[in-house]
């Protein structure tokens, strides 16, 4: 069969690209080299029987927030989003701060600071959806609301330290929003490492921090049943070693990185384009663990049980001081973790009184270390006893991530690092980074701009520029 365009990659932006072009009319095929499709949004029961871990990502605000899934009617190919109680919440010694979704409360909370809190967001929330287009797009363009993005860049382009030590005076309010903006995977004494600690608290307020009903396999899932109700094709188990392997097509979108590009093209791309393209940096790896328990974790405050999402690392200097060492390419020995409590509020993720816990934490790329007993040790001093109710659990290092998906190159599970300059640069300084040298080659990956997260909006821009120049 003759198809007018072929994605290879059944990630979120693969999937972007494929029913963008085949909304416009197009006969499209995707190639997924795994058994199952998904990428990045991948379920699977990796303790024990029945209990379903993310393998990847887990939480999802930028999936509801999405221009382009907000277009989509997943609803109806089985896609429920569950808002847990409170989006975030960050233990600290004595207690814990909550982001609530409610930007008054989470203020309330944050006593001497809550005017500065406020003062910060109020805009960005309330303006909300125009930032989320402008941030979701190539920045290397004329943005749309340009008052709006001046005023967010003027906070944005800091680093994390400096806004927070500007604005903030309590160790709650600086801790949270190092916790935000510790997602950006790099030392958070860089400039614009801030704009991760503000787009998060935005969209914690603005749309509030989701999981899928099931896993994020569920999101897969309808975007698959989607694509095929379109007329699209799906391919699984088909691994593309090179681009001649492909059917003809009028266009070829690959939802991979520079590195599986070069092995892909194999000495196609002109000099000039591959040094370019080797010049691109991935960023920090990350070390992983699914638990089953036996019950929910015991937090010593019980607050915590309210959130989706809980960030564990301390204080703004803890956390800090954790990312630069990882930074430098050492371990830390009291690692950020990024915890998802997702069976508290999605009763179909464990058997009935039991529940299924989620940790990351982020080490040097490629990294084989096992951060278990570091992991466990940040649970065991928020929630002690934690290690008694383990009932199993399941690890992946760095190179098992690559393994489970060749884009998580070095265990770098957005694409390449979050720099200020790759920021722009993604993965080369154009005004259309999706283009490439080779005729009718597209790359839509979380390597080209927006960047990484579950959004879409790589392959959905990269499928534009197809439809912009072939049909």
């Amino acid at each position: 069969m003759s198809y007018d365009a072929v994605i290879v990659g059944s990630g979120p932006n693969g999937f972007a690209a494929a029913i963008t072009l085949a909304k416009a009319g197009y006969k499209v095929a995707l190639y997924e080299a795994k058994d199952t499709i998904g990428g990045g949004m991948r379920t699977k029961e990796l303790t024990l029987p029945g209990f379903k871990h993310d393998v990847c990502s887990a939480i999802q605000p930028l999936g509801m927030a999405s221009p382009f899934f907000r277009e989509l009617p997943l609803e109806k190919f089985g896609l429920t989003w569950i808002q847990p109680d409170a989006p975030l919440a960050h233990p600290l010694d004595d207690r814990a701060v909550l982001m609530e979704k409610s930007l008054e409360q989470t203020a309330q909370s944050l006593g001497v600071d809550g005017e500065a809190y406020k003062f910060l967001f109020s805009s960005f929330v309330h303006n909300s959806d125009k930032l989320i287009k402008s941030f979701l797009a190539p920045l290397v363009r004329i943005p749309q609301h340009p008052f709006l993005m001046a005023r967010f860049g003027l906070y944005a382009l800091r680093s994390c330290t400096m806004l927070a030590n500007q604005l903030f005076k309590t160790k709650e309010a600086k801790a949270l929003f190092a916790g935000l903006a510790a997602h950006s995977i790099q030392p958070l004494d860089k400039p614009a490492t801030a704009s991760f600690g503000l787009v998060l608290g935005m969209l914690g307020h603005a749309v509030g921090w989701p999981i899928p009903k099931g896993g994020s396999q569920s999101i897969a899932n309808a975007l698959a049943e989607y694509l095929k109700s379109l007329g699209g094709d799906i391919f699984t188990n088909h691994e593309v070693k090179n681009l001649n392997e492909l059917p003809k097509a009028r266009a070829t979108l690959l939802d991979i990185t520079p590195k599986q590009f070069l092995e892909l093209a194999r000495g196609q791309l002109p000099t000039s384009y591959t040094n370019a393209l080797q010049r691109f940096r991935y960023g920090a790896g990350v070390f992983k663990i699914d638990y089953a328990l036996s019950e929910a974790v015991p937090w010593k405050d019980k607050n915590c049980l309210r959130a989706g999402t809980v960030h564990i690392g301390g204080t703004l200097e803890e956390i800090v001081l954790s990312e630069c060492e990882m930074s430098q390419g050492r371990h830390a020995e009291r690692p950020y973790v990024l915890v998802a409590q997702q069976s508290l509020f999605d009763d179909s993720r464990a058997p009935q009184g039991k529940h299924t816990l989620w940790a990351y934490c982020h080490v040097p790329n490629g990294s084989t270390v096992d951060m278990t007993e570091q992991i466990e040790g940040m649970l065991e001093r928020f929630a002690p006893g934690f290690k008694e109710i383990v009932l199993a659990q399941h690890t992946m290092n760095s190179q098992q991530m690559q393994a489970y998906n060749p884009n998580y190159f070095g265990g770098d599970i957005n694409g390449g690092a979050a720099t200020l300059l790759q920021l722009f640069k993604r993965p080369v300084l154009s005004v259309s980074p999706y283009r490439t040298p080779l005729k009718n080659v597209y790359l839509c990956s979380s390597s080209t701009p927006p960047g990484g997260g579950v959004h879409g909006m790589c392959g959905y821009y990269a499928a534009k520029t197809a439809l912009e120049d072939l049909f």
